[in-house]
């Protein structure tokens, strides 16, 4: 079937046309043909991406009277991203309109300003539900004239407690009213909605009920929960060509999330409710651009990201709400496209992703995070596809090639190649040379490659932060920085973990009196209790102390070597190495520590341990 087919007005067609859309999707096919011809109640079951935008938006159009000012259609939507969205949407069907005005109406914008759009006329109100309440209750805004309304991801207004605001705007419209309702699943609030509210309505389903997309592959890799973040990059880098959107459960460790990806290098950006609107409509941009090429965000700001293209949903966590799954994995495979969907669990997490299975009635396949080796042959060969297909602008170039042809002139075309590649490649091949295996199953460490804790006697109050803690233990034991990770520094004392094949490298500097500003230094092994929590953790050796507080605890938390990049990753996406700062110093003076080595001390400047060498 063709839009052709659906017989909707030369003036929607042409715009329709201007769009490229030829085919109309399994829920337009379904809703359009009925809704511009017939006024009924509607409930509509469809994943998102499926195209409901247009599924009840060009019906609404198709019966519109332009020589009227009157508000005819409300659309209710659960976040302003996808108020602003819809809105869009709808001026682009309506661009041979003439007289037509769509409104947004949402939190976070002048309600003045919106105030006014509805005052001049506006046949067409998209709006979020608390802020219409405020209109109505301001008599900003009348719904005696209303013809249609529109619940649009109905399920998800629900689950973000807007039942209350619902049945006060539903009580405001109309008894002659349609009303069309769509969602993506159909919990039990949503099944009262249509009861109380509806007249023996219509239902169209295009799929079945709180199933996931057909075309999307479900994936979950399995880490243990030190090694979450660690697996995040592992998993970016082994996409070079990622789009996607990352998915966690707070406003807080969005912010965390994108804070550490940025720093590290990756082109991402937060999106959350603690942003303002300018900054929320900043990022989206970005995003829709395509400048940015991850999204970190939570449930209730990611509603509405309809943006094309999407390749990748990465839950950081799983959702606490279940059938909020269906929504997350369903930023991806629009439009027809296919995706992928991954989620980054725990052990404790498979009983979810079991429920989760049920409900979408699809199997998820168990992942292998990559190694560090399949990681750079994919990246390896990114680079050289995208060598073999760059534009060449032979024009500005060619000034410069006698000079380039002199200085290559005595290497053979497969030397430059090989140096040429190397110099893109060396850097990420340096980094993932002796990468951990991140894969859950091994007791305390990651995979094959057991880890182990220390306790180290230097702390905050020695002038150390992580970084130069980490350069400094690597100076004294000439193990390479990328082998410790997860340092926590405390005021008086630290930890660091590293593979369990250091263990006597590490406890041998005891052997070696090494001091600090006079001061022996001391490294113990540590017994860690309660590894995701608050709680206790003392040294194997006794003399135990106390630790309160997750936050303390779980800072900085990365994998080695994830603070040795800066926000440059070049053309290969490889992690430039940057100097450590070394942090904030108690005092100007010389700080050094003496290694104890066949009588004689050797003096250390601060230098030398807080510059990262590696």
């Amino acid at each position: 079937m063709t839009f052709k087919e659906l017989g909707l007005n030369d003036a929607l067609m042409k715009a329709i046309e201007d769009l490229g859309f030829e085919n109309p999707t399994p829920i337009q096919q379904q809703t359009i043909p009925l809704l511009k011809s017939k006024d009924t109640d509607l409930v509509a079951l469809a994943q998102t991406g499926t195209g409901k935008t247009a599924a009840f938006g060009l019906p609404i159009l198709n019966k519109l009277d332009t020589n009227t000012k009157d508000t005819q259609a409300l659309i209710l939507s659960p976040t302003r991203e996808l108020c602003v969205q819809i809105t869009n949407d709808l001026k682009k069907y309506a661009k041979y309109y003439k007289g037509l005005m769509v409104t947004s109406v949402y939190g976070g914008a002048s309600i003045v300003n919106q105030m006014r759009d509805i005052k001049q006329g506006s046949q067409i109100i998209v709006a979020t539900p608390g802020r219409l309440v405020d209109l109505i209750e301001r008599r900003a805004v009348k719904l005696s004239t209303i013809k249609t309304i529109v619940l649009d991801e109905a399920d998800e207004m629900l689950n973000m407690g807007f039942k209350d605001s619902l049945d006060a705007i539903l009580e405001q419209t109309p008894e002659g009213k349609n009303t069309w309702l769509f969602s993506a699943t159909m919990p039990r609030e949503v099944e009262r909605i249509a009861k109380n509210y509806m007249n023996n309505p219509v239902d169209i389903s295009a799929g079945k009920k709180n199933e996931g997309a057909a075309n999307i592959t479900h994936v979950y890799y399995s880490v243990n929960s030190r090694d979450r973040y660690s697996a995040l990059k592992r998993i970016v880098d082994f996409y070079p060509e990622i789009f996607g959107v990352v998915f966690c459960r707070t406003k807080a460790e969005t912010q965390e999330v994108a804070d550490a990806l940025i720093k590290d290098g990756y082109s991402a950006d937060a999106l959350h409710g603690d942003l303002s609107q300018g900054q929320r409509d900043f990022v989206m941009k970005r995003f829709r651009n395509k400048t940015l090429q991850m999204l970190v965000a939570t449930d209730v700001a990611a509603r509405g990201i309809d943006v094309k293209d999407i390749t990748h949903v990465i839950n950081y966590n799983l959702p606490e709400d279940i059938e909020s799954y269906t929504h997350r994995s369903g930023r991806t495979a629009r439009a027809g496209k296919s995706g992928l969907a991954i989620s980054i669990i725990t052990g404790r997490d498979s009983g979810k992703i079991k429920d989760i299975e049920r409900i979408i009635n699809k199997k998820f396949e168990r992942g292998v995070v990559p190694n560090g080796f399949d990681v750079t042959e994919k990246q390896l060969f990114h680079l050289v596809k995208k060598l073999h297909d760059v534009s060449v602008n032979d024009e500005e170039i060619e000034k410069y090639l006698p000079k380039i042809y002199e200085e290559l002139k005595d290497l053979s075309k497969e030397e430059i190649i090989k140096r040429f590649i190397s110099e893109e490649f060396n850097r990420f091949f340096a980094y993932y040379e002796n990468a951990s295996d991140l894969n859950s199953g091994s007791e305390g460490g990651s995979g094959n490659n057991k880890t182990s804790r220390f306790f180290i006697n230097l702390g905050q109050l020695d002038g150390f932060n992580r970084n130069s803690l980490k350069d400094f233990l690597a100076e004294i034991s000439k193990v390479h920085p990328r082998m410790i990770f997860n340092v926590d520094v405390k005021g008086s004392f630290s930890f660091f973990e590293t593979e369990s094949k250091f263990v006597d490298t590490f406890l041998g500097v005891n052997k070696d009196d090494v001091e600090f500003n006079n001061r022996k230094v001391s490294i113990e092994a540590s017994a860690k209790r309660m590894r995701d929590g608050g709680g206790e953790e003392r040294r194997s050796g006794g003399g135990g102390f106390n630790k309160g507080g997750r936050g303390g605890f779980e800072k900085g938390r990365r994998e080695g070597g994830s603070s040795d990049r800066s926000g440059n990753r070049g053309k290969f996406g490889a992690h430039r190495e940057r100097k450590s700062s070394g942090g904030d110093r108690s005092d100007s003076g010389r700080r050094s520590f003496d290694r104890k080595d066949s009588g004689e001390k050797k003096q250390f400047g601060k230098s030398e341990f807080r510059k990262n060498k590696y």
